[in-house]
């Protein structure tokens, strides 16, 4: 009887963990960054680093399917990072540094942001001003990580923000939003 549970048991956690796998591989990608999560500087700035290298492919790109598939990609990427500093991130820093400014600016870029993104979901890869508005937006987001990571993420490394808990947070969300996108 002992063998018979055992066996159940490797049976269900087996059938589990087959159960809550992600078909994708952003998805289990993401799952497993949010089981084992960064602190939240470095949760962003990987965040950073990987739409940066979307852009880079999209200079390379010359088929309007693959330009439409990877804007899309990025559009999605940069979404869901605006969302997860927007409700997380920006909030929790605004306590905790004294820069209002700084984070009225970001607020501001972001919103620039969400409206080229806006733009670009509504055109397909091969419109006039397509490519131009995937590149504007691309220098956009340069100018916006860079003054994060030598401005904002400095004093937030500074302060006396739980960085680890914050990074589950944003983790967790972005875990969640990507998982409603289908992704």
């Amino acid at each position: 009887m002992a063998a018979t549970k055992t066996a159940s048991k490797t049976s269900s956690k087996t059938s589990a963990k087959s159960a809550k796998k992600p078909a994708s591989k952003t998805a289990r990608k993401n799952q497993r960054a949010a089981a084992k999560p960064a602190d939240a500087i470095k949760f962003l700035k990987d965040d950073h680093k990987e739409v940066k290298g979307y852009f880079k492919q999209y200079e390379d790109l010359e088929d309007e399917g693959e330009k439409q598939a990877l804007a899309d990609k990025i559009c999605l990427a940069l979404t869901v990072h605006a969302q997860i500093e927007e409700e997380i991130y920006y909030p929790a820093t605004r306590e905790a540094i004294d820069d209002d400014d700084l984070l009225d600016e970001a607020e501001v870029e972001h919103a620039s942001a969400k409206q080229l993104i806006a733009e670009i979901q509504a055109m397909k890869a091969g419109d006039r001003l397509f490519d131009a508005k995937v590149t504007v937006l691309g220098e956009y987001v340069s100018h916006h990580v860079e003054e994060e990571e030598k401005e904002m993420f400095p004093e937030s490394r500074d302060s006396d923000l739980d960085l680890k808990a914050l990074g589950v947070m944003l983790a967790e969300r972005k875990a969640e939003l990507m998982a409603q996108a289908g992704k």
